[in-house]
């Protein structure tokens, strides 16, 4: 009897997804898989934390399909992949959204309401949309560990970042210094540069070039040099004027008429500057020469110590644009500071912590910085000092929270040396492997090549604390526990919230030897990225717990976020893992392109062009929406998603293989058949036969070294081909034969069915086969079945096609997309070189590679021709596809080719006969004639030869004939006229059509 269930011609996918879905949480099928692969060799994945105070959208499903196609994948291979989810926490995207919950708007607002308060509202607002994350993650097959994640907030984590601070602390790396650093004056605090570098914004600035009378020098009273800039906000607190000491400057003045108004700008750029109507007058000075010439500064609104407002010498200055003169402002400028440093010159700043100028500053006091440009340029204008002014449109670093402009201000902050393991972070990127590989190189080694020291301390509340006590004498020490934090202040800590206010009352004496001062913790927090570089070993508590199971799982061997993350997460991992170990934390990491809507542009809901992630998967099913982001183009570039591009991975690629395996479950049941050893060995089967199972093996193998190289594209193209393939080539012209009940068409298109699940298609194609076919069980016999309560295969036991061999293919190694808790043989690497390599070419793209097992012909002898196989004029030849070689089972050919997609639109030649001296087909096979045979060659396509079709000795019917002359049967598209002999396809009438995709 038939162990295949009925499977209906038409399906509703994501009611489908929905029943796998229930039979996977009620089975608990993940845990099981988990559970078999137990002892196996580790494959390590990190997850790399979302925060889950909002609500996720249709761009959160492309790092999960990554996340979860490749950890299957090496499931599959034999590996135990451990998949621990986690929830970044901390930071200031939380703050920022309960502030604007309460309605508050800064810091002053919080410190009224209380921090402990304040806090209590974050750790609830980043739990609060969890569960729609978790739906998001079950509804599209992503298996992670929901039930165990890691939470950035939680006392055990927060140890673990504060053990690794106090080891960069130990190593002389963790410091505090008073640089010029982006500073948010909306949310009151610093940004480190890999946070600067996600918030650039397109703005137009007034550019403004001012005179700077001379006072002293040469030229003084009769000159001035003229200096550009397109912040004329800083002018305020202008301190110097810079000039490169071996850059050469002119004086310039105007031609013809009665000005006799003279400039001071670089030789280089005094057309560029000055524009028509000026030259030089012959009078030179390099940039040493002008060195502490006195001049008058542009406003005299704030106090300024003197000595100040002369020239000063700087390598920096070039002469690409502006003036090559450079105005100094120390206070809002990180090389101003330098410079002036290095000159002793004064540090002014009139600008407030909130952005606004000080109340008591004429003309500005009270104005937003950016505000302030207008009211200064209008006032330089009128004193006559304005030479000229143009609108200017470049890139401004923004707040990547709130948007708001940012400073660069002159502030105290704690920073760690990452430029003293710069070459240690370069050693690491080279180990490490880039998809694409131009990020390697390219946007994150320009990172790494121009790094700076990470600006660490944030002056807000809700974060990790940063665990440094300090006493009134500037004695430090750094705390790496809550148990050693006990051991110091004498009372017990070990419940303590390491969270502010909390942490903020312990105290104790200075550990500093001879001080008995009290040490009292620095207000400052973590920034948050530091939290998640850091979840390698602080996800398990170490080195407070779990020392194994971490050094176990370190590095990672993969990791998945998006192009932007390369500033951000991949970033901070690397730095971490090489500051407190030496060591990155991965070795492969895949850089995704963005999701973009339909449209082209970013979703966004004020455009109204987002996708709600659940009700499109609801719509089209989840299997072709995470087709879509594995497949659906290449996954390094933006990407537009929308219902039209879903729909077309549904009806090209699920569809088919959905009618493919209800054609299969069909005529199984219809002829009451199923699996056995009993079945016709391979080498015993049709021509179509063997090429199907060649190209099996051929996808097997194809698809392993795509995923290997984590080239989902080309995974997806291949397993879309061959299902097209399996079901417009194969089916199509072996239907009478299902109609016949043939066991041999019955079992070959069996195993295809049961091996074309892709990891990347989780619910239908990747496992859930209760709703189409069966794995069989390893060593057993297969089975199709139909509807989704019988098992998804994940369970113990279950393990697809193995080493052990199934239902009577001893030897049938690595069919790699089967159903995840399957597995691939003994070995990690059960898919490298055997006996079949040694039967396959090397060259062509779609060689049958992987041929030459007991599904192959016995006659495959050795490799050979253009990439495909060489093979004696008996048992398997050699044929041309597309540039590159197949097998061709049953058939010798002599010195000739099959040409085309498919071998043209015709058959393949006839079993057991020789062509000679053929020659590539470019046209259809001649008219006439009725319709095809059993490899069903199509109705009016019978008789005479085609333009360059092969011809071949004249005798005997001609396939495709029904009643035709026998001197006129050649079929179409190989245009075939076979030795003598009776044909496939010959019979006395066309067999009565049936139903198939």
């Amino acid at each position: 009897m038939s162990q295949y269930r009925q499977v209906p011609a038409q399906v509703d996918l994501p009611a489908l997804e929905h029943a796998v879905l229930d039979f996977w949480r009620e089975s608990k099928v993940f845990a099981q898989s988990l559970d078999q692969s137990e002892g196996r060799p580790e494959w390590v994945f990190y997850e790399g934390p979302p925060t889950a105070n909002g609500m996720p959208g249709a761009h959160h499903i492309e790092a999960r399909v990554f996340k979860d196609v490749f950890p299957r994948f090496r499931t599959m291979q034999g590996y135990h992949v451990a998949r621990k989810a986690g929830w970044d926490c901390h930071g200031l995207p939380v703050e920022l959204a309960v502030e604007k919950e309460l309605g508050f708007n800064g810091k002053k607002d919080i410190e009224a309401y209380g921090i402990a308060e304040f806090n209590a509202k974050c750790r609830e607002s980043v739990t609060r949309h969890t569960d729609a994350f978790a739906e998001l993650t079950t509804r599209m097959g992503y298996w992670v560990d929901l039930d165990d994640a890691y939470r950035t907030m939680d006392p055990e984590y927060v140890e673990s970042v504060w053990w690794s601070l106090k080891e960069i602390f130990n190593k002389g790396l963790l410091t505090q210094d008073h640089r010029v650093a982006p500073w948010c004056p909306r949310c009151g605090t610093g940004l480190s540069d890999h946070e600067l570098a996600q918030g650039y914004e397109t703005v137009v600035d007034p550019s403004v070039f001012v005179r700077f009378p001379l006072t002293g020098g040469p030229l003084a009273g009769e000159a001035a040099l003229l200096v550009w800039t397109t912040t004329p906000w800083t002018l305020v607190s202008n301190t110097a004027v810079a000039a490169h000491p071996e850059v050469t400057y002119v004086v310039a003045r105007r031609t013809g008429g009665e000005d006799t108004e003279k400039l001071v700008v670089a030789q280089p750029l005094l057309e560029k500057a000055l524009g028509e109507g000026w030259e030089a007058t012959g009078q030179t000075f390099t940039g040493a020469e002008m060195e502490r010439w006195t001049y008058q500064r542009p406003f005299e609104l704030v106090e300024f110590p003197e000595p100040a407002h002369y020239v000063v010498n700087a390598e920096y200055v070039t002469t690409e644009d502006g003036t090559g003169l450079v105005h100094q402002s120390p206070a809002f400028g990180a090389d101003d500071l330098l410079v002036c440093k290095a000159y002793g010159l004064p540090v002014v700043n009139p600008v407030r912590p909130d952005g606004t100028f000080e109340e008591d500053v004429p003309l500005v006091g009270g104005v937003f910085f950016k505000k302030a440009d207008e009211k200064l340029t209008q006032d330089l204008a009128e004193r006559g000092l304005l030479f000229r002014h143009v609108p200017y449109e470049h890139s401004y670093p923004h707040c990547w929270r709130c948007h708001t402009a940012l400073l660069y201000y002159a502030q105290p902050s704690w920073y760690i040396r990452t430029t003293a393991v710069k070459d240690a972070m370069l050693r690491e990127n080279e180990k490490t492997n880039w998809f694409p590989d131009s990020v390697k190189q390219g946007r994150f080694g320009d990172w790494l090549n121009n790094n700076i020291d990470w600006a660490l301390s944030r002056n807000r509340y809700w974060g990790t604390p940063l665990p440094i006590w300090r006493c009134e004498d500037d004695h430090l020490t750094c705390v790496g526990s809550r148990a050693e934090l006990t051991e110091l202040s004498g009372t017990d800590q070990t419940d303590l919230d390491p969270h502010r206010p909390y942490i903020d009352d312990v105290t104790f004496t200075c550990t500093a030897e001879g001080c008995s001062h009290t040490a009292v913790r620095v207000p400052e927090v973590i920034d948050a990225w530091y939290d998640s570089g850091s979840m390698p070993f602080a996800q398990w508590g170490y080195p407070h717990k779990n020392k194994e199971l971490f050094e176990s799982r370190y590095p990672a061997q993969f990791i998945s976020e998006a192009i932007d993350q390369t500033r951000g997460w991949f970033y901070t991992l690397m730095a971490v893992g090489t500051l407190v170990f030496d060591k990155s934390a991965y070795e492969n990491v895949v850089c995704l392109g963005h999701i973009l809507a339909e449209d082209g542009r970013k979703m966004s809901k004020h455009l109204g062009n987002t996708l709600e992630p659940i009700q499109l998967m609801d719509q089209h099913g989840a299997d072709a929406v995470r087709w879509f982001m594995a497949a659906g183009g290449s996954p390094w570039a933006a990407r537009r998603v929308g219902h039209g591009t879903i729909q077309e991975v549904v009806r090209k690629t699920l569809l088919t293989y959905w009618n493919t395996v209800a054609f299969q479950a069909l005529y199984a049941r219809t002829s009451d058949w199923a699996p056995s050893a009993a079945d016709p060995a391979p080498a015993d089967r049709t021509v179509l036969d063997r090429w199907l199972l060649s190209e099996l093996n051929a996808l097997v193998d194809q698809v392993t070294q795509a995923l290997e190289a984590y080239d989902t594209q080309r995974a997806g193209k291949l397993l879309s081909t061959f299902v097209d393939d399996l079901s417009n080539w194969y089916v199509r012209r072996s239907r009478r034969r299902f109609w016949q009940g043939d066991k041999a068409a019955l079992r070959t298109l069996h195993d295809p069915v049961q091996l074309v699940r892709a990891p990347f298609a989780a619910p239908v194609l990747a496992g859930r086969q209760g709703g189409a076919a069966h794995a069989a069980r390893r060593g057993g016999d297969g089975h199709a079945a139909a509807g989704p309560a019988d098992p998804v295969h994940h369970r113990a036991g279950v393990a697809g096609h193995g080493g052990a061999g199934d239902a009577g293919r001893p030897g049938v190694r690595a069919p790699l997309l089967l159903a995840e808790g399957g597995h691939l043989g003994d070995r990690p690497d059960a898919v490298a070189a055997d006996a079949a390599r040694a039967a396959s070419g090397g060259a062509g793209p779609r060689h049958a590679r992987g041929v030459g097992r007991q599904d192959a012909p016995a006659a495959v002898a050795r490799a050979g021709g253009r990439g495909g196989l060489r093979v004696p004029l008996a048992g398997a030849a050699r044929a041309d596809h597309g540039g590159a070689e197949r097998l061709v089972a049953g058939v010798a050919l002599r010195d000739g080719r099959l040409a085309g997609r498919h071998h043209g639109q015709g058959e393949l030649p006839c079993p057991g006969q020789a062509l000679r001296q053929g020659r590539p087909g470019r046209g259809q096979g001649g008219r006439g004639g009725g319709r095809g045979g059993a490899l069903g060659v199509p109705a009016g396509h019978g008789g005479g030869v085609g333009r360059g079709g092969w011809r071949a000795d004249r005798a005997g019917p001609r396939r495709g004939d029904h009643h035709g002359d026998p001197a006129r049967g050649v079929v179409r598209g190989l245009g075939l006229r076979c030795d003598g002999g009776p044909r496939p396809g010959d019979h006395p009438g066309a067999a009565p059509r049936g139903p198939g995709p």
